[in-house]
């Protein structure tokens, strides 16, 4: 494989993305197998740039806007999902960084692989102890643990006396636990349908003393350090926009692959698929469908960064209208990929095909928590009512 030439810095990183992606498309069938990202490739990855897309610029980051985020994700995405999923994981573990001690930040970032991976929060909790915290625990769907160099762990706090740790608003409080992760054992749990290549694996903790410099939480926003629109924005909400790039990456590569199938096959006594009036109707909607899907994000995510202050946070309407953005873009995406499998008709059901594995890698991310049609009572709720008690997180 040649070397990927290497933007300057400041360039836009969706041409990064793209100089990238057939590198990538070239090793995707050993991504899946082995759950690994091979070199160079790897290498070429951190080179351009893509795992710091959000993190602070005060710590080596590019602090890119979320739409150009959302585009470069795409961009991966569209050459091989898994990768473009463990890029957006990645830059979503690096909104930690403006909640933790810059010095903490610049130590796991300066390392130019400097990543973090954890799962979900769950039920553990950490013990306060003299100038940190003990835990131990299991996680899993840790995507990208096997790139990261750093491991995370969410965990409420319990007090030298036995009560819970609440935050300033009176709720406990959810602490985030850095530590190296030669500190954590792996649990290699990730059999799944699609998306193999994330290798969204558990991981298990026991006994690990984790110094209070190497925590944080981002409940409070008066504890954010950098200031600046993209950090006004939820950690939810980017999120949210990473998968939603996932997503229209996945079945943008679907949509082209159904085009390139149509200009080639003639189903018998049919003639030419691109030839038929039904097909050539189905194929516009389709480009309608992922094209709105999109642009409608991309207008809510523009939205509310004109809308944001440096410091203080989104409101929960400019919130609910990036989460409702993030969800159509999402089911946008999958109803594509349902349609263009169906119209392929045999040629979408064989292993090694364009379609198949984006089909089960659509279908295993339609089955994660951001793909959830309940976010569309959520955001409805709150259009209507506002968020009185405080419960919408975005």
């Amino acid at each position: 494989m040649t070397d990927i030439a290497v933007l300057p810095l400041k360039s836009d990183p969706v041409a990064q993305a793209r100089r990238i992606g057939p590198a990538v498309a070239a090793v995707a069938d050993e991504i899946e197998t082995s759950q690994e990202i091979p070199e160079p490739v790897l290498t070429q990855l951190h080179a351009l740039r893509l795992f710091r897309m959000l993190l602070p610029r005060s710590v080596g980051g590019d602090q890119v806007e979320p739409w150009t985020y959302l585009r470069a994700v795409e961009e991966v995405a569209r050459h091989d999902g898994s990768v473009g999923w463990n890029i957006f994981v990645a830059n979503s573990s690096a909104l930690i960084a403006p909640f933790i001690p810059l010095e903490t930040a610049r130590q796991i970032y300066g390392d130019p692989r400097g990543l973090i991976s954890w799962g979900p929060p769950n039920q553990h909790k950490a013990i306060a102890a003299p100038g940190g915290y003990r835990v131990t625990g299991e996680w899993h769907f840790s995507s990208g643990r096997r790139q990261a160099n750093w491991v995370g762990v969410h965990c409420q706090v319990i007090e030298p006396d036995g009560s819970l740790r609440l935050n300033r608003f009176g709720r406990p409080t959810t602490r985030t636990l850095l530590m190296p992760k030669e500190q954590t054992t792996s649990i290699h749990d990730w059999n799944t349908l699609g998306m193999r290549g994330t290798a969204s694996e558990g991981y298990s903790v026991r006994d690990v003393f984790v110094p209070e410099a190497f925590s944080g939480t981002r409940e409070d926003p008066a504890l954010r350090r950098d200031p600046g629109p993209l950090y006004a924005f939820t950690m939810q909400g980017l999120y949210a926009t990473g998968v939603a790039g996932v997503a229209l990456g996945i079945a943008r590569a679907m949509l082209d692959a159904l085009i390139e199938l149509a200009t080639e096959k003639a189903p018998r006594n049919l003639g030419r698929m691109a030839d038929n009036p039904l097909v050539q109707h189905e194929v516009a909607r389709l480009e309608a469908t992922l094209g709105g899907g999109r642009a409608f994000l991309v207008e809510m995510l523009k939205e509310a960064w004109d809308s944001a202050d440096d410091i203080e946070p989104l409101g929960p309407r400019q919130r609910a209208r990036v989460r409702l953005g993030c969800s159509h873009a999402i089911q946008s995406a999958i109803d594509v990929t349902d349609r263009v499998y169906k119209a392929a008709g045999t040629s979408a059901i064989f292993l090694g095909t364009p379609f198949e594995r984006r089909f089960r890698d659509m279908h295993t991310l339609s089955q994660q928590i951001q793909s959830r049609d309940a976010h569309f009572e959520a955001v409805g709720r709150v259009l209507f009512n506002g968020d009185p008690d405080g419960t919408f997180m975005g």
